[in-house]
């Protein structure tokens, strides 16, 4: 189960583990890059030192590649990439923005770059400013979400680009690992599989409303805002909800969303913390390491190919 992507990133498997704030440390990130896969820190809006040592603790646990997902709103991004240069980071992932200002110093440092983007036009923008491939997500993920599909969107940016795609949303096991390829993907990222697993750090809370989640227990909540995030339902949703349907300002809305991830990853309150998730936690039913999820997804793939194989 290779693609070129594994030769771009030197990686075993076709599989990229979602820099999600709050969520991906360095104790994930280093069990996915050990199991095979590419293992990302999620820098979300943390200060720059915090990322240096998450970066210092992976390399501590794996010799093998790595990465940063970078949010380019955050107001220490210019330190962040002053570290992630410094400390010469393998590969970066990129949200909220565009990575182009940045990109000449990060690949004269040998770094990958990779945007995550929602569309055609902007997969045309990060190849022209020179991105090593993207992430085409589509509106399924958890977290900050755009408008396509991700089964509408791959193929209409793998025709668009010669770069690699790699599609995310929606995607949790070996089924969407086959999926991705038939429509012209060169490999996944994983998200809300990755929120279960053993070495994931968030609260025994999340994990376990996850594990209890079906198939229609996520909402979209902030679309007035121009952000729209999609959540696992619980009393914050339904503030979100009520609030929208008064109109109220995106100041208010803001105010109320402030500071709601952390108190869902770290402090465990999954009623009035916003407990980002993607359509597919309904699919979740076990925690397990890391390496156990990756070996069950490349498992996955290789019955749902025989599968084909009996058809045709």
């Amino acid at each position: 189960m290779k693609t070129e992507l594994c030769d771009l990133l030197e990686i075993e498997y076709p599989i990229l583990q979602g820099g999600m704030a709050w969520v991906s440390t360095a104790e994930l990130a280093a069990a996915v890059s050990e199991a095979g896969g590419l293992g990302i820190i999620g820098a979300g809006h943390a200060p720059a030192e915090w990322v240096r040592d998450e970066i210092r603790k992976a390399r501590e646990r794996t010799n093998k590649p790595f990465g940063v997902n970078v949010m380019l709103m955050s107001p220490h991004v210019e330190e962040v990439m002053q570290v992630v240069l410094q400390e010469k980071v393998p590969v970066i992932t990129t949200g909220a923005g565009s990575p182009g200002k940045y990109i000449p110093a990060l690949k004269e440092n040998g770094t990958r770059v990779i945007p995550v983007i929602p569309s055609v036009a902007l997969a045309k923008r990060m190849e022209k400013a020179g991105a090593d491939a993207v992430v085409a997500e589509g509106m399924e993920s958890g977290g900050h979400i755009g408008e396509l599909t991700t089964m509408a969107m791959v193929p209409q940016i793998v025709d668009a680009v010669e770069i690699p795609v790699i599609a995310a949303g929606g995607i949790a096991d070996g089924r969407g690992l086959v999926a991705a390829l038939a429509l012209g993907a060169k490999g996944i990222q994983v998200g809300t599989r990755f929120m279960c697993a053993e070495e994931c750090t968030i609260h025994p809370n999340v994990k376990e409303f996850i594990l209890k989640a079906k198939d229609r227990d996520t909402v979209i909540t902030g679309r007035i805002t121009g952000h729209p995030v999609r959540c696992l339902k619980n009393k914050l949703t339904k503030e979100f909800e009520d609030m929208e349907e008064r109109r109220v300002s995106v100041e208010e809305l803001e105010a109320l969303g402030a500071g709601s991830l952390k108190k869902a990853m770290v402090d465990g309150d999954i009623e009035m913390g916003s407990v980002m998730a993607g359509q597919i936690a309904g699919m979740v039913k076990e925690i397990k390491p890391a390496r156990a999820i990756i070996e069950e997804i490349i498992a996955g793939a290789e019955q749902t190919l025989k599968s084909l194989e009996a058809v045709r």
